[in-house]
């Protein structure tokens, strides 16, 4: 089950879309419900809105390959927990990215560094695992549970 959420990374950083189609789930792998009401693939981006089904969450991958020259993920605080053929992941996606080369023919966009968390839904299926839902969500700041902040002085 490691080895499908770390493929998952693996494949984003080469930039590999059919490794990455491979690991998700299909949406016909999922239990029968009514069209449109049952569970389906999804995904969230930071600072997206929720995509719904393998081929609205494909295409936002391939947007995201397209545009994104570089990409490495360092990956801390992981937690898995299995039950039932199902898998939930959560780790801090520690993120280092660079975009296209600028347009005076450097070799690398400048490089940017991203704190996500995220949360790796996986299904158990006969292929082997594959993933369900993935969200990820930016850290806008980090906070020390030590500091204690003082109130203004309200004298002039």
């Amino acid at each position: 089950m490691e080895r499908a959420n770390t493929a998952y990374y693996e494949a984003v950083e080469r930039g590999d879309f059919d490794a990455l189609s491979d690991l998700w789930l299909d949406d016909r792998d999922l239990p029968d419900t009514a069209p449109g009401t049952g569970p389906r693939v999804s995904c969230v981006h930071p600072g997206w809105h929720p995509l719904g089904g393998r081929g609205e969450v494909l295409r936002s991958y391939a947007l995201i390959m397209a545009n994104t020259e570089y990409i490495q993920f360092f990956l801390t605080d992981v937690q898995v927990t299995v039950s039932a053929g199902t898998a939930l992941v959560t780790c801090t996606e520690n993120i280092l990215s660079g975009g296209p080369a600028p347009k005076d023919g450097g070799e690398l966009g400048p490089l940017v560094g991203q704190l996500v968390v995220a949360t790796n839904v996986f299904r158990q299926t006969p292929q082997g695992w594959k993933l369900w839902s993935h969200h990820a969500s930016p850290v806008l700041a980090e906070t020390d549970p030590d500091a204690t902040e003082e109130p203004p002085d309200p004298t002039p």
